[in-house]
């Protein structure tokens, strides 16, 4: 590209090198590749005497030498600077023996908007973007030329390593990264296009406040439902939101421009999980998260297996290079310290940093958790220890068109049209008061509800309401809440009929509702009484729990 001679200066006394014409949002801005600027300076280098304000000609020392048409070095002190570099492409410029470098890069893609990260940091102007992407050479699918300074004041910055990503909200994510970028044209290989599961507009979903994150840093979730948690470096609950939702909204809080913050970090700037270190010889107390450093990097801790006594770690890489075998970790809020104690295991990170959307299921990241109850069968959640897990399939029971406060609600097992009183017996007496469990004749149904109430029946022959607050093999661990589970006075005798009382409350809401784990088809009698100010005829029902759920709507028959 044929240089425009009035955008540029040079001052033979400073050695100074500098473009004059417009900014890149200006009228017209000028650019140059690296061969053509040389050429322009050895044009001028080989007059019998400069003109105007380029102070080149035969009596001054050589300018610029050239290695390739990519690779140009200034010498003899000559020099450009930042603003320079900006407007210059195809190619590296070496100055300052060497001191002083600014590499090529080359955008192969789609992309007309794309991010650096730097030195730990996102690059604040993103000044290659401008005019939807700088340099463009469509017909080999190239969206942007430019360069970037690499090496100053002889330093490498951050050993000359790059990430690109794109983020653009409505687009698919991904990223590139440079792990020391070499003379002339670096290749940035990004794409995106248009992700169909990410169409809601972005001041829609900056309104979904209500997920959120219930824990930074390492937690428990029993994802597969197999009652024993993994570990996970998040728990994200979807309040009022579906999975498609949260999708959506992992990408607002990490989009191109996010005001948001994740773990400490900018939201634009976090990645995820980078790598997962083992560790030893700990001193002091860490904090989830906290800015971390060793010698040669740095990096933000997202979870660390015991804050007091750690055995492993995992972080996001934000400069240099992991830390190796016997190096020492420490917290920079926290003061606390780690050895590294083997090396460190890189996890591969996805863009975005939440995973996928099949559109009605997330296939979740490395270490991303959500909350178990959020979860269906059709989801997939990667833990800390790199194992898959498929989460059971939760299912959701209904009652609608209740009336807070006044209707009383009983869901049980249903046989023949009524309720199953007999569903189980006890397989051992109950005749204590505030007894702890209550153990029936066969395997609770792994259908049941993790907490919840069931109904005893006492040797008086009345089914008590008893809560339980969890359940294994065939015995429910009992809560003593209100004295329904004080059989001193009044036994339940061995052979007891006891069954599941799936709800059994007064209305709070309109819709009650209550989630197991389907196991088959569950048949299920529903019963409303409503005896108060507005009285209706006892409202009563059968339904099925099945793999999609189920619900019932009561009819309100007024008895008045």
């Amino acid at each position: 590209m044929t240089i425009i001679a009035t955008d540029w200066v040079v001052d033979s006394s400073t050695k100074n090198i500098r473009y004059i014409g417009d900014n890149h949002n200006g009228a017209s801005p000028s650019y140059v590749t690296v061969i053509d600027f040389h050429r322009w300076l050895q044009d001028l280098a080989d007059d019998a005497a400069f003109t105007g304000d380029d102070e080149l000609d035969i009596t001054v020392q050589t300018p610029s030498d050239r290695s390739t048409d990519n690779i140009i070095t200034l010498i003899n002190n000559y020099n450009i600077d930042d603003v320079a570099a900006e407007h210059i492409f195809d190619g590296s410029i070496v100055q300052a023996t060497g001191n002083t470098i600014y590499d090529g890069f080359v955008v192969i893609g789609a992309s007309s908007n794309i991010q650096i990260l730097q030195n730990g940091a996102v690059i604040a102007d993103d000044w290659w973007n401008s005019n939807g992407g700088l340099n463009p050479d469509t017909a080999n699918g190239i969206s942007h030329r430019f360069m970037l300074k690499v090496r100053d004041a002889g330093l490498d910055i951050d050993g000359r390593r790059i990430v690109s990503t794109t983020r653009n909200f409505g687009f698919t994510f991904g990223e590139f990264r440079i792990n020391g970028s070499a003379r002339g044209n670096n290749v940035i290989a990004l794409t995106q296009s248009t992700d169909l599961n990410n169409q809601t507009p972005s001041g829609t979903v900056a309104a979904w406040t209500s997920i959120l994150n219930e824990n930074e840093g390492y937690v428990g979730v029993d994802a597969d439902g197999n009652g024993s948690p993994e570990f996970y470096y998040s728990s994200w609950e979807l309040g009022s939101q579906s999975v498609s939702d949260f999708y959506e909204r992992m990408k607002y809080l990490s989009r191109e421009g996010s005001a948001e913050t994740l773990y400490g970090l900018s939201g634009e700037l976090f990645r995820g999980v980078t790598h997962e270190i083992d560790v030893d010889n700990h001193t002091g107390t860490f904090v989830e998260p906290e800015a971390i450093s060793w010698v040669g990097g740095t990096g933000q801790l997202l979870a660390i297996d015991s804050v007091a006594s750690a055995a492993k770690v995992w972080m996001q890489l934000l400069t240099g290079v992991a830390p190796t075998n016997g190096q020492t970790i420490t917290g920079l809020t926290s003061g606390a310290t780690v050895s590294v104690n083997g090396t460190a295991t890189e996890r591969p990170v996805s863009s975005p940093f939440i995973g996928q959307s099949t559109g009605s299921a997330i296939i979740g990241a490395y270490g991303v958790g959500v909350g178990s109850d959020d979860l269906t069968a059709s989801d997939l959640v990667t833990a800390l220890d790199n194992v898959a897990r498929t989460p059971p399939n939760n299912v959701t029971f209904s009652v609608n068109g209740l009336v807070v406060g006044e209707d009383r609600i009983l869901v049980g097992p249903e046989l023949d049209g009524s309720i199953n009183v007999s569903q189980f017996t006890l397989a051992a007496a109950l005749n204590a008061d505030n007894v702890a469990t209550a153990q029936i004749s066969s395997a609770i149904p792994t259908d049941t509800p993790s907490s919840g109430t069931i109904r005893i029946a006492d040797d008086r022959g009345l089914y008590r309401r008893v809560e339980y607050s969890s359940y294994a093999g065939d015995t429910f661990t009992i809560s003593s809440v209100d004295g329904s589970e004080d059989f001193a006075a009044v036994n339940a005798s061995l052979g007891n009929n006891v069954f599941i009382s799936y709800l059994d409350k007064l209305a709070a809401t309109v819709t009650e509702t209550f989630t197991s784990v389907f196991l088959t088809n569950r048949p299920l009698f529903i019963r409303v009484r409503d005896g108060g100010d507005s009285p209706i005829k006892t409202f009563e029902t059968t339904g099925t729990l099945t793999s999609a759920g189920g619900s019932s709507t009561i009819i309100r028959t007024s008895d008045e």
